[in-house]
């Protein structure tokens, strides 16, 4: 099919410099498709239907025959009416012309209309719908499967901006982890991992890659595709938005998006019970403001403060917390001044490592992790967990990293808060790590495992990061 209504993108000049940046000219075709898409024309029952249901108008029919109702749409494109089922009294069918014949569609209705996953507030704004969808899918059928086969999304000007920033600003203060090696010294004497050396071995390479929050999406006037640069055609749910950057793209295009998402500040509504890479990524950061500022007030004044994390602060108070956090982000007041007690502030750090939707110690590693800590030899059993933590997503290894080397330095002022690296272990293993279904035989059985996972990390903290 012809497709010299396409506009491509001119001259495709990227330039590092942000005024250079031209936007992408939109193509046209689909769109223009839409517009000539045939319109809606409701065929009305010339008699007062009894039995009509209250949600259907004048076109609803009663049970008249397939055969009946395609008389009724003859020769007029665009034109519907909606039957009772004679095979399924109770039930009712969207007749529909399109083109030279008359299409059936079981039609259901559960306080919106609907035929498929689509859900509409009238039967008018249904057959629209299907009437475009029809009409750009018979017309240009092989025009969309061919659509993705050229995307624009690399080359937009302010894609390559936004990615070259993101990846200056986080190589300036990313740790990498470092790939070590366990081996037998037998100058030591100790058992532990203090026998062990550090050999130097590649880098594992890591960005903070996000994958789009992509959510089905109503568009109100015309929008097009940012992966593909065409419209996104239909009345209601044309394609999906990302929730946390806001980018649009179809259905179908939103299977190609790199794993690239740069979250929009303005659409993340709270700091606690955020994604981990997408809050540090909104705000730039190689960890979470709450995990820095909470963990540099406890250094700050608390370090000598007896059974710091496992003495609890009061609720209300660290209520308080989270919502400053919410409200205010980085801003917010966590000094003396405004709590005194730190173990208000300990407690809102350790509410906000439970309360993240994917822990810190991910879903997905949580079994290699209670594997790794089962593992009877301990040189080999710190190399598994080694091994499990260079498997961690960038941003969740760092703050892992940066809360170990913290509970490291609690440990060392024991004599005062009396927490030792299996105290904290016993406090920050469910805390860090969780089953992806939540079982209580299974985190019962775990607790053992948790503790050791954490507590080993604290006591060697130099050498496992």
């Amino acid at each position: 099919m012809a497709a010299s209504s396409n506009s491509s993108l001119s001259g495709s000049s990227l330039s590092s410099d942000p005024e250079d940046y031209q936007p992408p000219i939109w193509k046209s075709y689909l769109y223009q498709l839409q517009q000539e898409a045939p319109r809606p024309k409701r065929i009305t029952c010339p008699q007062e239907m009894e039995n009509r249901p209250k949600y259907y108008g004048r076109e609803f029919y009663g049970m008249i025959s397939r055969e009946y109702a395609d008389e009724l749409l003859a020769g007029v494109e665009g034109s519907y009416l909606i039957r009772e089922s004679q095979r399924q009294p109770g039930t009712h069918t969207l007749a529909l012309r399109f083109g030279p014949q008359t299409l059936n569609y079981r039609l259901f209705y559960d306080g919106k209309h609907f035929v498929g996953e689509k859900r509409f507030e009238s039967v008018h704004d249904l057959v629209t719908d299907a009437l475009i969808t029809l009409y750009i899918e018979t017309k240009a059928a092989e025009y969309i499967a061919k659509m993705t086969t050229n995307p624009i999304y690399e080359h937009l000007g302010y894609t390559s901006l936004l990615k070259d920033k993101m990846v200056h600003r986080l190589s300036r203060g990313r740790t990498e982890p470092r790939r070590v090696t366990f081996q037998r010294d037998e100058r030591i004497t100790s058992p532990l991992v203090r026998r062990s050396a550090l050999k130097d071995t590649p880098e594992k390479q890591c960005s903070y890659e996000k994958i789009h929050n992509f959510k089905v999406h109503t568009f109100r006037g015309p929008h097009w595709c940012e992966y593909c640069a065409n419209f996104m055609w239909g009345l209601i749910a044309q394609g999906v938005r990302c929730s946390d950057c806001g980018l649009n793209v179809h259905k179908q295009c939103s299977k190609l998006v790199p794993s690239d998402c740069q979250p929009d500040l303005r659409r993340i509504k709270k700091v606690f019970s955020c994604d981990l890479t997408t809050l540090v990524k909104a705000h730039n950061t190689t960890r979470p403001m709450v995990v820095d500022m909470c963990i540099q007030e406890i250094e700050l004044r608390g370090m000598k403060s007896e059974g710091l994390y496992r003495v609890s602060g009061f609720s209300e108070h660290i209520e308080e917390v989270r919502l400053a956090f919410d409200r205010d982000g980085e801003k917010a007041d966590i000094s003396a001044n405004a709590y005194a007690d730190i173990n208000i502030i300990a407690g809102a750090l350790k509410l906000y490592l439970r309360d993240l939707p994917i822990p810190v110690i991910t879903f997905d590693l949580y079994s290699k992790f209670i594997q790794a800590a089962k593992i009877p030899n301990a040189e080999s059993r710190l190399e598994g967990i080694h091994e499990n933590l260079l498997q961690l997503p960038p941003a969740h290894y760092e703050t892992l990293r940066y809360l170990m080397a913290h509970l490291k330095r609690v440990t060392q002022f024991e004599k005062d808060n009396l927490m030792n690296a299996e105290n904290l272990g016993i406090i920050f293993g469910p805390t860090l790590m969780q089953p992806t279904e939540l079982n209580a035989l299974t985190t019962l059985n775990d607790m053992r495992q948790q503790k050791l996972v954490v507590q080993l990390m604290i006591e060697n903290e130099d050498v496992l990061f």
